[in-house]
């Protein structure tokens, strides 16, 4: 598609904003960091529409692109496509290649040279509502004004900018921009009018608010003026008012009035120039087309409401089985068979034969939400239950046809909501309600009553039934899902009105790309030096962040909106309920309320939540939510290529690069500016690779699980249909309570049990639907990626990513012959999804060859023969392979048999091998095989040996715990704990890991030893942590220098902050009092201090994406709304960082970056070598035949990324990013350095703000360039120039903060106990093996001590005093101060030196990836 050339402005340029003729998605966002730089606006156009230039050659870089408008709309930016290149400067090209370099190879890097974001406090803090009813907060104040402009609630989008005046100039926002898209909608309203008075109204407005308030007048400005004139005025007047608004452009800047033609038409431009002269100069040269033709009509753009049909389509399926479903009354499964009910009617026929106009129409049509689809089906089953009668007394009618019910009293609650919301805005006294709906009214108008009924159920019930439906949902949950199912409904239907109103204004485009390059003409002429600001910002490392959120609705906004709705909704809803009567037996009937609103107590605190009828409970443990579920399938036509932070992906949905969650901001603001200038290149194209990806189903495997799933039989990983579980015999009544209460758990453990396995088994029914229904198509998954850069699939329930049933399900569109390698690969993948993965190649290809028997029969009978492929640890890959394996053997020439099937190639934990390959570790590269060897070595086994012996070792000294688990320590009681102790696992986590082991290996280990199980895994634990802390030492000095780099950051002030402090700009913040949230108190100068430390860690990959660390500590805000008052948080940059989060996170985080760069880096060479490629994050997919190229394509990568210096580079960085910084440290009591500082501080009588001032003049004199100040900064004594003349090395880290850092490392129980939220206690009955594993936490301690203590119930120790004993304990030893604080100038340690290990040596490891 092509990009118009932003003219050359003498003051700033404005995107042409209206919310009807020429809508923009920046339109909706009016905030000046969009507004004052160019924005390069996407155009389309057809080269026989472009004006002509009499006498002027033709343009010597050929003809124009010959490519329809219609279908151009959707095509990625390709710089080298646009006809008017030559009009714009020489932007570079984000998608171009530099000389030289392939797609794969590494760009290079200045880490001195980062993306920095300029971060600015807001300067105005929230102020009360009017009476009027507009917001006082500067965010809330931009979205009311966007929502009434769209739903023209033009008398209040007034006031709202009568109240930005009164502000005064605010940084964060455009005033004048504000006031042109006032400007623009009263002018789309003039056509309504038949009078003038409207045009009077804008006069004296303009007058008024914008040339009275001296604000900056800007072309935009102007031609809407002029537009008002000449819609309204006619003879001498017009004349008048044309020159007057014209003079008011200096010089040549009419040429820039000229260029709005989303406002200024052909025949307006035809009055102007005619009664302004200079203009008038310009027509002599300008030459337009006669007739302008109407682009033709995409296919995206199809005015039919239903998908085509392929030439021949069969109306009903023959010869494939439905899917049994799993008892569910079918609102969920219903709502997806509705969706998919497309697929039945093209039976065999395959979309992918289709022209790619109807294929991407198809894929349109199945991406639009299914809102009316789920309405429709509730209507036809309601109204099929009328017609068999209402009075029928067999039971209450099904929950499909009640929603009906329930959508027709919502959508006439909400059409009367609608109507007292005009009222509250024109009544002039207006009560608490009155000004609620002034504030949330604009937003529920932008839909519809109906359309809101529908998305407010679907969204309830999927919140009730994600959080339990038995236990019921948080309302503050259920209000920030609800509210943002509701904003993305409505920004979606803009989206696609914007679309659909673009097609009338594409004929006016060609003219404005004309008059674009004419005054790029006059401009080279007159004033060869003229600079576009775009340029300069894209090639700038600076990033000047917008201080409002103008994204997403406010979080006043949202809950607002979402209480209006929910409270709607609980009036309404009813369900009809039908229960025998105890005497009579008969049925009687009754209409209850669906769901009420209550409060109750959790963890001390009083909780609001929204609590089901328990009849409206059953029926949703029946039913799985299946709503939304189009916009979550697989795609029928390659993914778009990602071009921007928000375009690509999906056709119409809209999707982001990267997923944020709500409050984030950082991580988009960088992304997009990293897309901006170009860094983003090969991450998206990289996620582009993985989604041009074709897959089809595997149809031997499919009809095998269709056949398996409707026996209802537990079979591989299917859960069965009605699980045979005992429940556990009833005591008889005694005494003892404890016994029951056992009892009633042991139940409820029963049940949960059950409702688990029916989850899961509904969940599945899903996925063999679609399944089913995508059964003869070739699909795609779109990417995108998390924060980190690591790549998943958008699709939800079908994908390579799911469990083995799916990845069973799924192969390759495209097949290649096996070939000699070929072959021998499928054999070696048998083994591997078997589960015999750690013999050497010749040794799995053997494992195939010698049961070649038990595949052929799996193959041939899979569920009546042997069964042997339900013995594999992956049994439906297991059952691919064979079928796979025997089709090849059975063919003429094996080796030029056509695969389809994926072969997978997995790493050796991989993040060790980045770890073992960062600190040079050569015993921990021998472990994950970075080394080369014989036979692939294997670090669970390894470390499960070491386990062994240090439990040999305790047998010796007659340990209980080490008789308890002797000689049941295998490599999969170790392997999940190992793999994710790299990537931050706390010991709580671990312990639950083996556990889980535990249990499943031997669930009567606790009668067995008279040992609880959490102590043995705790016990288990403790010895993997260890024998980890020994084998990896590099890694563990690489984590340990990570950590300490986060520490220090997270304590640090920028210099900016410093500055402001200085300045005294820092005000008093006040704080909710804990216990009453609605009293504040300031803080004391020195917490006010310490709160704001706000950097964040932000580092870039070796894809040159930029990463940042999310986690803050976000504050609260009380919200008064008509359910309760909520207290909310609010994240926001400004908070302050959670240190704590920062630290322990980084060093998982950043390895986890490391191995997204690696997949990615390996997809681009693979598709550049013609390689089919998908990945699961450490385990890459090709075909067999492809498995030793794309072997050698990982192992380059992997050295092509570790042979540059990654921790150096980091460093430099760092360094660059926190340059100027002072951070506070902690030096420890009774050193000579303590007490020095002490000494100092005793004369001096400075305060925590004194030093920092003093330390940062210090710093600024010994940067001076005059020697002088140099000297006198040298002369200076502080606290940090003590630490410098004793030559001390900065200290380290609180050892709180870094036990939980490195490989093996346990921290404390206090220091645990900080960093994970404690689980719920409900009562005293709190099993007591529960109680005793949390003793185990101190593993140092006797084990003695902790058999004595395992008879001893938590109802005990409560009555003895030992817990309350053990809680003081804790609180004492929390409270103690290990040392004084101290500003330093920030600087990192020395990186820990490198080992022997050589990346290089990789080349020769087969066993990297096998």
């Amino acid at each position: 598609m092509f990009m118009r050339p932003p003219p050359a402005r003498r003051s700033f340029s404005l995107p042409r904003l209206t919310p009807v003729r020429r809508p923009q998605s920046i339109a909706r966002n009016p905030s000046l960091h969009f507004f004052h730089t160019s924005s390069c606006t996407r155009l389309t156009a057809r080269p026989e529409l472009l004006p002509r230039r009499r006498k002027i050659l033709q343009d010597a870089r050929g003809p124009a692109f010959q490519r329809p408008l219609a279908t151009a709309v959707g095509d990625p930016l390709r710089q080298d496509a646009v006809p008017f290149g030559h009009l714009q400067p020489q932007i570079p090209n984000n998608y171009g290649h530099p000389s030289g370099l392939r797609p794969y190879d590494l760009r290079a890097f200045d880490p001195s040279s980062p993306l920095l974001l300029k971060i600015h406090d807001d300067p105005s803090p929230r102020s009360k509502m009017t009476p009027n009813g507009v917001p006082g907060g500067i965010d809330e104040m931009l979205s009311v004004f966007d929502a009434c402009v769209q739903v023209g609630k033009l008398n209040r989008a007034a006031l709202v900018l009568e109240r930005f005046s009164d502000l005064g100039p605010q940084p964060g926002y455009d005033l004048v921009a504000l006031h042109n898209r006032y400007l623009r909608a009263v002018i789309d309203r003039a056509f309504e009018q038949s009078d003038s008075e409207w045009a009077q109204s804008l006069h004296k407005w303009y007058e008024l608010h914008i040339r009275g308030a001296n604000l900056p007048q800007t072309p935009e400005t102007i031609a809407l003026m002029l537009k008002v004139s000449l819609l309204s005025t006619q003879g001498p007047r017009l004349e008048r008012l044309v020159t007057r608004y014209m003079d008011m452009m200096p010089g040549d800047a009419i040429y820039q009035v000229l260029t709005e033609v989303d406002i200024l038409n052909q025949q307006d431009f035809g009055m102007i120039t005619s009664i302004y002269q200079p203009a008038s100069d310009l027509l002599d040269d300008w030459e337009f087309p006669l007739q302008e033709d109407e682009p033709q009509q995409s296919a995206t753009e199809n005015s039919s409401t239903e998908p085509p049909s392929p030439a021949g389509a069969e109306l009903e399926p023959e010869g494939v089985p439905e899917v049994l479903a799993v008892p569910q009354k079918g609102l969920g499964l219903e709502s997806l068979r509705g969706v998919l009910s497309f697929f039945s009617k093209i039976n065999d026929q395959d979309i992918s034969k289709l022209p790619p106009a109807e294929r991407r129409e198809i894929q349109s049509r199945l991406e639009q939400d299914c809102v009316d689809a789920a309405v429709n089906r509730w209507r036809e089953e309601n109204q099929s239950l009328l017609a068999m009668g209402r009075t029928s007394s067999l039971s209450a009618p099904g929950l499909n046809s009640q929603l009906y019910d329930w959508h027709l009293a919502l959508e006439q609650k909400l059409t009367v909501e609608f109507k007292l919301i005009e009222e509250s805005e024109t009544r002039e006294r207006k009560n608490e309600d009155d000004q609620d709906r002034c504030i949330y009214g604009p937003f529920l108008k932008q839909s519809s009553p109906a359309r809101l009924a529908a998305v407010t159920i679907m969204s309830v019930l999927n919140a009730i039934a994600s959080a339990g439906a038995d236990r019921g949902a948080p309302l503050s949950s259920l209000l920030s899902q609800l509210s943002k199912t509701v904003e993305d409904d409505i920004r979606q239907k803009i989206q696609q009105t914007d679309f659909d109103s673009r097609k009338s204004q594409l004929k006016n485009l060609a003219r404005e790309a004309y008059v674009a390059r004419r005054q790029q003409q006059a401009d080279s002429t007159s004033q060869p030096t003229t600079q576009i600001p775009d340029i300069a910002e894209a090639m700038s490392n600076i990033i000047q962040a917008p201080l409002y959120e103008v994204k997403s609705w406010p979080l006043l906004i949202r809950t607002k909106v979402g209480v209006a709705l929910l409270s709607a909704l609980i009036d309404t809803a009813k369900i009809d309920v039908a229960r025998e009567h105890p005497t009579t037996k008969e049925l009687v009937k009754q209409r209850l309320p669906a769901m009420a609103h209550t409060s109750v107590i959790r963890k001390g605190k009083k909780v609001g939540i929204v609590m089901p009828n328990k009849f409206l409970v059953d029926l949703l443990k029946r039913e799985p939510r299946g709503d939304f579920l189009a916009r979550h399938l697989p795609m029928l036509v390659e993914p778009e290529p990602w071009t921007k932070f928000d375009k690509g992906g999906f056709v119409q949905y809209p999707a982001h690069l990267v997923r944020v969650k709500y409050g984030e901001r950082d991580q988009r603001i960088y992304a997009e500016a990293a897309v901006k200038r170009g860094d983003m290149e090969q991450v998206s194209k990289g996620l582009d690779v993985l989604g041009r990806t074709g897959w089809r189903v595997n149809m031997p495997v499919f009809n095998v699980m269709l056949e398996a799933w409707n026996t209802g039989e537990e079979i591989a990983n299917i859960p069965p249909l009605d699980p045979q579980i005992p429940q556990p015999p009833e005591p008889e009544s005694c005494d003892n309570p404890v016994q029951r209460r056992e009892w009633i758990r042991a139940v409820r453990a029963v049940e949960n049990e059950k409702s688990g396995l029916h989850s899961e088994r509904c969940f599945m029914n899903f996925q063999l639907e679609i399944a089913r229904a995508f059964k003869d198509q070739t699909f795609y998954f779109p990417h995108n990626m998390d924060f980190r850069g690591r790549a998943y699939p958008i699709p939800t329930y079908l994908n390579h990513m799911g469990a083995d049933h799916v990845r069973g399900l799924l192969r390759f569109a495209v097949g290649k012959e096996l070939g000699e390698n070929g072959l021998r690969w499928l054999k070696v993948h048998l083994a591997n999804v078997f589960g015999y993965d750690k013999a050497s190649l010749k040794e799995r290809e053997s494992f195939a060859k010698d049961r070649l028997a038990d595949i052929y029969d799996s193959a041939t009978d899979p569920l009546r023969g042997k069964r042997w492929w339900l013995q594999a640890e992956d049994p439906w890959q297991c059952l691919a392979t064979c079928f796979e394996l025997k089709a090849a053997l059975e063919s003429p020439d094996p080796t030029k048999y056509v695969s389809y099937l994926p072969v997978h190639q997995d790493g050796t934990c991989n993040g060790l091998q980045h770890y073992a390959a960062l600190g040079g570790d050569l015993w921990g590269a021998q472990q994950v095989n970075l080394e080369p060897g014989d036979r692939p070595a294997d670090v669970y086994s390894a470390v499960a040996d070491m386990v062994k012996e240090d439990i040999a070792e305790d047998l010796k000294e007659d340990n209980f715990l080490a008789k308890a688990v002797d000689g049941k320590i295998t490599r999969k009681v170790v392997k999940q704990t190992v793999m994710t102790n790299v990537y931050g696992v706390t010991f709580i986590g671990a312990k639950a890991q083996v556990l889980k082991q535990l249990d499943a290996a031997y669930p009567n280990i606790e009668q067995e030893t008279s040992v609880p199980m959490n102590l043995l895994a705790s016990y288990i634990a403790t010895k993997i942590f260890k024998a980890l802390s020994t084998m990896f030492r590099g890694a563990h000095d690489i984590q340990y220098w990570l950590g300490e780099c986060a520490g220090r950051v997270c304590r640090a002030l920028t210099p900016e902050q410093i500055e402001r402090i200085a300045s005294g700009e820092i005000t008093t913040v006040k704080k909710p009092s804990s216990s009453n949230p609605r009293v504040t108190k300031s803080k004391k100068p020195a917490d006010q201090l310490l709160s704001q430390f706000r950097s964040t860690i932000v580092w870039t990959t070796p894809l040159r994406m930029p990463v940042v660390q999310p986690y803050r500590k976000s504050g609260t805000r009380v919200i008064n709304t008509s359910l309760q008052d909520l207290t909310l948080q609010i994240p926001d940059r400004s908070d302050p960082v959670n240190r704590r989060k920062q630290l322990q996170a980084f060093p998982p985080n950043f390895i986890h970056s490391l191995d997204a760069s690696h997949m990615l880096l390996s997809a681009l060479e693979c598709d550049e070598l013609g390689l089919s490629f998908a990945a699961v994050h450490d385990s890459f997919w090709t075909h067999a035949a492809d498995v030793d190229v794309m072997n050698r394509v990982l192992r380059d990568c992997f050295i092509r990324i570790h042979s540059e210096d990654v921790i150096g580079r980091l460093a430099s960085e760092f360094e660059a990013r926190y340059k100027g910084s002072i951070y506070l440290t902690t030096v420890a009591r009774g050193t000579a350095i303590e007490a020095k500082i002490t000494a100092f501080r005793k004369k001096n009588k400075y305060t925590t703000k004194e030093e920092l001032l003093l330390e940062r003049e210090r710093q600024q004199l010994l940067a001076s360039s005059d020697p002088e100040e140099v000297k006198k900064g040298q002369a200076m004594v502080t606290p940090a120039s003590i630490y410098e003349e004793m030559s001390a090395s900065q200290p380290l880290s609180s050892n709180d903060e870094m036990e939980a850092i490195g490989l093996g490392n346990i921290p404390d129980k206090d220091s645990v106990s900080e960093a994970v939220p404690h689980e719920e206690d409900d009562d005293l009955s709190v099993p007591s093996n529960h109680i005793r594993g949390e003793l185990c936490l101190d593993n140092q301690g006797d084990p003695e001590h902790y058999k004595a203590l395992m008879s001893v119930s938590r109802f005990e120790s409560e009555l003895t005093g030992e817990a309350k004993k053990a809680a003081q304990k804790s609180k004492t030893k929390s409270k103690r101060v290990t040392g004084i604080n101290v500003w330093l100038p920030l600087a990192f340690p020395e990186i820990p030196k490198k080992g022997d290990f050589d990346v290089k040596r990789l080349k020769d490891s087969q066993y990297f990836f096998s």
